[in-house]
């Protein structure tokens, strides 16, 4: 039998959820009155495939220009700037829509030939708006997957802003339901991608924050090869065990990142489930975990990072190499 979380325990967890039941209400005040940011509706493609791969990043950049234009004609120049970057040439969308928050899919490598694919899942407070850090990071990683490779090793990363993040001081970010509506998104992406880069390449999921509770429902029965959680406030699950994943699950948290200090439980509050369970770095867990270095909740994929190489490593299959923590 399992058993019995003390309560005692729980009273400094329902505080902070109360404080931030109150956070979503008052915070969002600001903002609400906002005028939507207009944009055109997400272009029509089949299926991606590696022969058609070109034009669905063509169409994509176009459509990104388009919405660029309408927010400059709005009066949203920060908007325009993020979506104008993206419609650059030789950008490499893989989807994009920019109504709302704001959805995309970026490619940084030669997708079509890539032996190893990592697909970055971001956490919570990642927009269009912000989505000049999940590029950074993205770009990041190819930069030291392509200098590390083997000869003849072909790599690609993916940025993966495919669903509406959870704000950092909301109730949303305290339970999974983001989480399980962007889950079978992020399994149709996987789906894609096998069309894409044919069923020898392997893939990686890198799970930041937030995003590794999307990971976390995602990954039972996802075709993937490893599954890594950084800075992680938890999966919901009790042990790794507990994903239903073929995949080799790896977790690691920066000396530095305030993510330590979240409440590794989950409670009822107001007849919801909010936390996220045990520690992904805890031995209980039983991930394997690897070393980050000093940094902090934003520095995984900062040139140079302990982080960043071990992730290169497991992306790259080079496990032996990876530095435990």
């Amino acid at each position: 039998m399992r058993p019995l979380r003390p309560l005692r325990p729980l009273r400094p967890l329902r505080a902070l959820f109360a404080a931030l039941v109150v956070a979503a209400l008052v915070v969002p005040l600001s903002g609400a009155a906002r005028p939507g940011i207009p944009a055109p509706r997400p272009a029509t493609l089949a299926p991606v495939t590696a022969a058609t791969l070109t034009q669905a990043y063509a169409a994509n950049r176009a459509n990104a220009a388009l919405a660029s234009r309408m927010a400059a004609a709005h009066g949203d120049g920060h908007r325009a700037a993020a979506e104008r970057a993206l419609a650059a040439p030789g950008g490499a969308l893989l989807a994009f829509d920019g109504r709302g928050p704001g959805l995309v899919t970026e490619v940084f490598g030669d997708l079509a030939h890539a032996d190893r694919v990592a697909v970055l899942v971001p956490g919570s407070d990642t927009s269009l708006d912000t989505y000049a850090r999940l590029r950074t990071a993205a770009a990041s990683l190819h930069h030291r997957l392509t200098r590390t490779a083997p000869p003849g090793t072909g790599t690609a990363v993916i940025a993966w802003l495919g669903y509406r993040t959870p704000g950092t001081v909301s109730t949303a970010v305290t339970t999974t339901a983001r989480a399980d509506e962007a889950a079978p998104r992020l399994r149709d992406l996987l789906r894609e991608l096998r069309g894409v880069t044919g069923p020898g390449a392997r893939l990686t999921l890198v799970c930041h924050s937030y995003g590794s509770v999307v990971c976390a429902r995602t990954a039972t029965g996802a075709d993937v090869g490893d599954l890594v959680l950084l800075g992680s406030p938890g999966t919901g699950a009790d042990t790794a065990a507990g994903l239903h994943t073929r995949a080799r699950v790896w977790a690691s948290r920066g000396a530095d990142d305030w993510v330590a200090h979240v409440p590794h439980v989950s409670a009822d509050l107001f007849g919801t489930t909010v936390g996220f369970g045990t520690d992904p770095v805890s031995p209980s867990f039983g991930a394997d975990v690897f070393a980050a270095g000093p940094g902090g909740h934003s520095d995984y994929f900062a040139p140079g990072s302990a982080s960043l190489a071990n992730v290169a490593r497991i992306v790259l299959g080079s496990t032996t190499e990876v530095t435990r923590a």
